[in-house]
C-alpha cells in the first residue's frame, strides 16, 4: 500500500471513528444529564462495560490478533481464504455462545470482580440485572469484529469504521425515547433514571444485532457472505487456536488492568462515572488515531511481510508513527492544559454539579499524558502480530499489568481515585517501553526512517507552542466558557483556534506538510 494510500486509510477510518465518537460523547452528555453519576448510571455503565471487556479479550483483541495476519496472507496467496474465514467466523460464534450462557449464570460474581464496591448497595442489583441484558451483546458485536477484519484486510475499510456509528445512534435514539415517553403519575427522579437505564440496555441489544448485519452485507457485496454452521477443527483452525492462546491470555492481562481501575473506582462514590466520562474523553483521540492504524497498518504489514518487502514495511511503520503522533500529541496537550473548559461544557448539565466536573476533569488531565503512550501501543503491536508472534505481546502485558496494580492502588491510597487513572497512564508507558526494546531483532522494518525521526521533535515543539496558546485563552475565555448561552461557541473558538495555532507552529517549523494531508484527502475521496 503507497504511503498516500495508506494515510488515506487511515483517514477513512478516522473519519467514521470520529463521527462515532462525536456521536459518543452526545450519548454520555445525555446519560450525564439525566442520570448524573447516581446510582442507575454507575450501574449501567459497569454492566455495558462487561460485553466490551469480552469482546476486546476474544474477537477485537485475541483472535482478531491471529485472524487478520493468516487471512492477510491467503487473500495474497489466493490459498482459499472464503474457506478459512468461513471456519473461523464458525469456531468464533460456537465458543461465543458457551461464554455468554456461563455468563448470565455467573453475572453476580462479574459484576462483583468489576466492581466488588457496589456490594451491599442498590448499585449491585441494578448492574446484575442490567448485565445479563447488556452481555448478549458480545455475541453479535464479536462476530462483527470478524467480519470487519475480513474487510480491513480486503482493503475496505469503510462499513466496519461506520458500524460503530450505529451503537451511539441507536443509544441516543434510546435515551431520547425514555426523556419523551408517558410517565406513569408520581414517577420521581429515582424511577424516571431507572427508565432511562432500562430503555438504554435493551437498546445495546438492538445496537448489535444492527452492527453485525451492517458488516455481513459489506462483506457479501466483498465476496465474503459468510454463514452459520458447525465449526470444523481443521488443522488451520488448530493454527489459529496456537496463535490466538497467547494473545487472549494477553487480552486478559489488559482486561485485568481495567478491572483494577474499575475496583479502585467502585470504593469512591461517582468515581465509576467520572472515570467512564473521562474515559470518553481521551478515547476520542484514541479512538480516531489509534484505531485507525492498528486497521490499517496490521493488513498492510501482514501483507508485506509475505512477500518480503522489509523496505515498504518500514515506510509504513514511519508513516503511522508520523501520522499517530502528528494528531495524538496536540490532543494529549490539549487535555492537559483545558481539562476543565472541556468537561464543563460538555458534561456539566442536569444531574452532573460541579464537584462531578472538578473530577472528570482531574482524571482527563491524568489520562492526556498518557495518550501518546497508548496510540503507539497500536503502532508497534502490528511488528509482532504481523509475525504472528503474540507470545512477546503477552509477556509485556504481563509486566505492565504488575505496574498498574502495584501504582493505582498505592495512589489510591495517597491520593484517591485518580490512582485508577494514575495506574493505568504509567502501564501504559511501561509497555511502550518493552514493546519498543522487543523490536530489537526485527531488523529494518522495525526502524523509523530518517524522515520520521526529524519530525517527531518538532511535532512536540508545535504542540507545545498550542498548549501555551490554549491554556493563555482558556484563562481570557473564563467568563464566557462558564456563561449558559454562550460557552458552546466559546470552546468551539477555542478548540479551533487552538487547532489552527498548531498547525500553523507543524507547518512553519517542518513538522508536517499541509499538502500531505490534501493529497490523502484526495486520494480517500
Amino acid at each position: 500500500m503507497k504511503p498516500i494510500r495508506l494515510i488515506a486509510g487511515f483517514l477513512t477510518v478516522g473519519v467514521w471513528t470520529l463521527a462515532s465518537r462525536v456521536l459518543g460523547f452526545v450519548r454520555d452528555i445525555l446519560i450525564a444529564a439525566y442520570m448524573g453519576s447516581g446510582p442507575v448510571a454507575e450501574a449501567f455503565l459497569v454492566a455495558f462495560s462487561l460485553p466490551n471487556m469480552f469482546r476486546r479479550f476474544f474477537a477485537e483483541g485475541a483472535f482478531n490478533t491471529a485472524f487478520v495476519p493468516m487471512f492477510s496472507k491467503k487473500l495474497e496467496a489466493g490459498e482459499d481464504p472464503e474457506g478459512f474465514a468461513n471456519d473461523a467466523f464458525a469456531a468464533l460464534g460456537t465458543l461465543l455462545i458457551a461464554v455468554t450462557l456461563v455468563a448470565l449464570a455467573a453475572m453476580p460474581w462479574l459484576v462483583l470482580a468489576m466492581a466488588s464496591g457496589f456490594a451491599g448497595d442498590a448499585r449491585f442489583g441494578l448492574a446484575v440485572d442490567f448485565g445479563r441484558i447488556a452481555f448478549v451483546y458480545i455475541l453479535f458485536i464479536s462476530l462483527a469484529a470478524l467480519l470487519s477484519g475480513v474487510l480491513n484486510a480486503t482493503g475496505r475499510f469503510a462499513a466496519a469504521a461506520a458500524a460503530p456509528v450505529l451503537l451511539n445512534l441507536i443509544l441516543i435514539g434510546a435515551l431520547v425515547l425514555a426523556g419523551i415517553a408517558p410517565a406513569p403519575a408520581g414517577d420521581g427522579a429515582a424511577l424516571q433514571g431507572l427508565r432511562h437505564g432500562t430503555f438504554l440496555v435493551w437498546a445495546v441489544v438492538v445496537a448489535g444485532i444492527a452492527q453485525l448485519a451492517l458488516v455481513w452485507w459489506a462483506a457479501a457485496r466483498a465476496g465474503f457472505a459468510l454463514r452459520p454452521r458447525w465449526p470444523r477443527l481443521t488443522p488451520e483452525m488448530k493454527r489459529l487456536a496456537v496463535i490466538a492462546g497467547p494473545a487472549m491470555l494477553a487480552g486478559g492481562v489488559v482486561q485485568i488492568n481495567l478491572l483494577v481501575g474499575r475496583q479502585v473506582g467502585s470504593f469512591f462514590e461517582g468515581a465509576i462515572a467520572w472515570l467512564s466520562f473521562a474515559d470518553r474523553l481521551y478515547q476520542l483521540p484514541l479512538g480516531v488515531v489509534g484505531i485507525a492504524i492498528g486497521v490499517v497498518l496490521l493488513p498492510d504489514l501482514s501483507r508485506r511481510l509475505k512477500a518480503s518487502d522489509d523496505a515498504g514495511g518500514r515506510d509504513a511503520l514511519s508513516r503511522a508513527t508520523e501520522f499517530g503522533m502528528m494528531l495524538t500529541v496536540p490532543s494529549a496537550v490539549a487535555l492537559v492544559a483545558i481539562p476543565v473548559p472541556l468537561v464543563s461544557v460538555l458534561f456539566g448539565r442536569g444531574a452532573f454539579d460541579a464537584q462531578d466536573v472538578a473530577a472528570t476533569a482531574l482524571a482527563v488531565a491524568v489520562y492526556g499524558l498518557g495518550l501518546p503512550a497508548f496510540v503507539m501501543q497500536k503502532v508497534l503491536q502490528p511488528l509482532y502480530f504481523a509475525r504472528e508472534d503474540t507470545r512477546s505481546p503477552f509477556r509485556f502485558a504481563v509486566v505492565a499489568m504488575v505496574v498498574n496494580a502495584v501504582v493505582a492502588v498505592g495512589a489510591a491510597l495517597a491520593f484517591g481515585f485518580i490512582g485508577a487513572a494514575i495506574g493505568t497512564t504509567v502501564a501504559a508507558w511501561a509497555m511502550v517501553w518493552q514493546l519498543s526494546r522487543g523490536t530489537a531483532p526485527m531488523g529494518e522494518v522495525a526502524r523509523l526512517d530518517a524522515r520520521a525521526l526529524r519530525r517527531l521533535p518538532r511535532i512536540l515543539l508545535a504542540a507545545l507552542i498550542m498548549g501555551a496558546a490554549l491554556w493563555g485563552a482558556g484563562l481570557a475565555m473564563a467568563d464566557w466558557l462558564a456563561a449558559p448561552g454562550l460557552r458552546y461557541g466559546a470552546l468551539a473558538v477555542l478548540v479551533l483556534g487552538g487547532m489552527a495555532v498548531y498547525f500553523a507552529a507543524g507547518h512553519a517549523i517542518g513538522a508536517f506538510r499541509l499538502s500531505e494531508f490534501a493529497r490523502a484527502l484526495r486520494r480517500r475521496g
